[in-house]
C-alpha cells in the first residue's frame, strides 16, 4: 500500500501529538518537562489537524474537515490562553469566535440533515456525531463570548479554559485513532478494551484536572497576585506548589 507524503506527515504528527499530550497531562504543571511536552503537543496537533483537513477536502469528507477544524481551534485558543500573562483579548479571539460559530452552524446543519435522511447518514456519519461536535463547538463559543464580554479572564477560569480545550482536543485525536480505526490494531487490543480506555482517557484526565483546579488549593493562593501566567511559563509563581 502506498501512502502520500502528506498522509505520512499526518500520521506522524498524530502519533507525536498523542504521546506528547499524555506526557503533558502527566507532568507537574509549569515544570520544564510539562513546557516541553506541551510545546510538542501544540505543534503536533496543529500540524495533524491542518493536514487532516487538507486530506479530508481531497477525499470530499466534510465531516472530517469539521472535526479537524474544531481540533485546530481548540488547540490554538488553549495555547493562546496559556501564553497571556494578563486578562486581555485581541483580534485573534474575535476571529476564533467567528470560526467556531461557523463550525457549529455547519455541524448542526449536517446533524439535522442526517436525522432526516433515509439512510440516517450524511457524508458517512450519523446525526449523533454531528450533534456531539456541534455541542462542543457551541460550548466553546459561549466561553469565547464570556471572555470577550469580560475583556479577558485570569486565575482559575483561565487555567480551566486552557485545560479543557487541550484535553478535549486530545480526546478527539485519541477517538479518531483508537475508536474510529480499531480495525488497524491487533485483536488482543480490541478484545481487552485497551483501545476504548485510550480513547476516553483524555476525558477522564480532563475531569480530574478541572476538579483539582477548581475545588482544591493546589492552584490557588499566589495566583491572586495579577492572575499569574499560564501552564507554559515554568517560572510562574502560581505553579510552584503544583503537582
Amino acid at each position: 500500500m502506498r501512502f502520500s507524503p502528506l498522509l505520512v506527515f499526518h500520521i506522524c504528527a498524530g502519533t507525536m501529538g498523542m504521546l506528547s499530550g499524555f506526557a503533558a497531562v502527566s507532568f507537574r504543571k509549569g515544570s520544564r518537562r510539562h513546557v516541553l511536552a506541551g510545546t510538542v503537543f501544540v505543534i503536533s496537533m496543529l500540524s495533524m489537524s491542518a493536514s487532516g483537513m487538507f486530506l479530508a477536502i481531497k477525499k470530499s469528507s466534510p465531516g472530517d474537515v469539521l472535526g479537524g477544524a474544531l481540533t485546530f481551534y481548540l488547540v490554538a485558543t488553549a495555547w493562546m490562553t496559556a501564553r497571556r500573562r494578563n486578562a486581555e483579548t485581541s483580534i485573534f479571539d474575535w476571529g476564533a469566535l467567528l470560526a467556531v460559530l461557523a463550525v457549529a452552524a455547519v455541524t448542526v446543519t449536517y446533524g439535522l440533515e442526517a436525522a432526516n435522511s433515509p439512510t440516517g447518514l450524511v457524508h458517512g456519519y450519523p446525526p449523533g456525531n454531528y450533534f456531539f461536535l456541534g455541542s462542543v463547538a457551541l460550548l466553546a463559543a459561549m466561553g469565547d463570548v464570556r471572555m470577550l464580554v469580560r475583556h479577558g479572564i485570569s486565575g482559575t477560569p483561565r487555567l480551566a479554559r486552557h485545560l479543557w480545550r487541550m484535553c478535549f482536543a486530545l480526546f478527539i485525536a485519541a477517538a479518531s485513532i483508537f475508536l474510529a480505526r480499531q480495525q488497524v490494531f491487533p485483536d488482543l487490543l480490541r478484545k481487552t478494551g485497551v483501545l476504548l480506555l485510550l480513547s476516553f482517557l483524555p476525558l477522564v484526565l480532563m475531569i480530574f484536572w478541572l476538579i483539582r483546579v477548581r475545588f482544591t488549593n493546589a492552584y490557588k493562593g499566589k495566583r491572586a497576585a495579577g492572575g499569574g501566567p499560564g501552564p507554559y511559563r515554568p517560572t510562574a509563581p502560581n505553579f510552584n506548589n503544583a503537582v
